[in-house]
Order: C-alpha cells, then structure tokens, then sequence
C-alpha cells in the first residue's frame, strides 16, 4: 500500500502537475491557495485524489476573506494574489474550502492517520518543526500511528516510538533552501521523501501574465528560486 502525502501547494499547478508518482491513497495536509495564481487546477486535483483533506490557514483566509499569519513579505504576496483568487474561484470551491476539516481521522491499511495543518493545538497556526519535546506535549492525547502536518515547508520525520510525525514539505513553496518541490510517501509503513526539480520559469511567467503587481511576482521569483532563502523586510 502506497500512500502520498502532500503539502503546501499555494496555487502552484506548475509544481503538483510534475508529480507522477502513483499511488493507493493520498493525503493532503493544507494550504492549497494563495502564494501562486493557479488555484483551480490544484484545487480539482485534490478533490480528485486526495483519500483526506484538512484546512491550512491560507485555505481558511481565501475561504473566510480574512488575513492569514505569515511575516510581512509572505503576506504581501499572499495579498496580492488573494483577490486573484477569489476572482478565479467559482463558489463551490470556496464553500469546499470553508468546509474542510481542521483535523481528521483516518485509517488506512490498519494504520492510523491524523492529520492536521499546523498542530493540533492551534491546527492553523503555529510553528513547530522537528522539536521531539514539542511534539510529545501536543500529541499526548492523539491516538496514531501517523501524526502528519505541513504550514512550515519544511520537511522532517520524527520517531516517537508509538507515533511517527511527518512534515513532507511543501510541493508549492519549499523553504528549506532547495527549490525542488517536496512531498512524501508512505510504502508499508516506511517513510520516504521525494524531491523533484519543475518548471520554475513557467511558474513565474504565469505570475507575470495573471495581473498581479510585479513587486509581488519579483517576490514570488525570489522564494521560488531560493526554496524561501530571502528576507521578506
């Protein structure tokens, strides 16, 4: 049994559509709007394929029309193509958005999956990456054998013993230092992650043609090309 799992696409059709990795099941952790100016085609892909959806904080800002927490650069672009995409999205889409869960259960192959955007303490918003002892405080009342999230875009894998938690980065925006989109797979219960180089320049030119200012679409090309090694003052 092969199980995707992915993150962080941010309207980047450029990014998931390079994926042809197949596939039993998949599972997407958040955050498929704002950042990139191509929203419906990733929206329909999860729709499609993804087994289980859970909201991200982005989701939840297009959805619900409100900011999202993110540090000053990131929300400039996130403003810049969030009226894009209320343009671009039919209603249906934003009422799916609005209706995904921000957490969920499920179980696959006898395993037990629980995914969440951020953490289940705050399932929008906070930041937590590989911290052992931060993750053993939230998950004390989490029955799973995968904890999997994304909202950092970076990827990492923890073993705690009864529980594993996967971040498998993110296919639209990585912010590890590597422009390569990221995502994850689960083969029988073995973890492994996968990078894979796309067409940037094709993502950026969409930008440049969408409309959108081209403060913003320097910005984007700047995060894009570095895998988030930029200062967003």
């Amino acid at each position: 049994m092969k199980i995707l799992l992915l993150a962080d696409i941010h309207a980047n059709w450029q990014a998931l559509s390079s994926i042809r990795e197949e596939f039993d099941y998949c599972l997407f952790v958040g955050d498929l709007v704002d950042y990139g100016t191509d929203p419906r085609p990733c929206i329909d892909w999860v729709r499609q394929h993804a087994t289980a959806a859970v909201r991200g904080n982005h989701d939840h800002a297009v959805a619900q029309q409100v900011p999202a927490r993110s540090g000053a650069g990131f929300r400039r672009l996130a403003a810049a193509t969030r009226s894009l995409h209320r343009q671009q999205l039919p209603d249906a889409d934003i009422r799916w958005l609005a209706r995904l869960p921000v957490t969920q259960h499920v179980t696959l192959g006898g395993m037990r999956f629980y995914l969440v955007h951020a953490t289940p303490r705050d399932p929008l918003d906070e930041y937590l990456t590989d911290c052992e002892s931060g993750w053993r405080a939230r998950l004390e009342t989490i029955q799973a054998d995968f904890v999997c999230v994304g909202h950092t875009h970076v990827p990492f894998h923890l073993d705690l013993g009864q529980t594993q938690v996967i971040n498998p980065g993110s296919v639209g925006q990585p912010r590890d230092g590597d422009p390569r989109l990221a995502y994850a797979v689960i083969e029988d219960g073995d973890v492994s992650f996968r990078r894979l180089e796309y067409d940037i320049d094709a993502a950026v030119q969409q930008m440049r043609e969408s409309g959108i200012d081209l403060e913003a679409v320097a910005l984007a090309e700047q995060v894009l090309r570095t895998g988030g090694r930029f200062n967003p003052a």
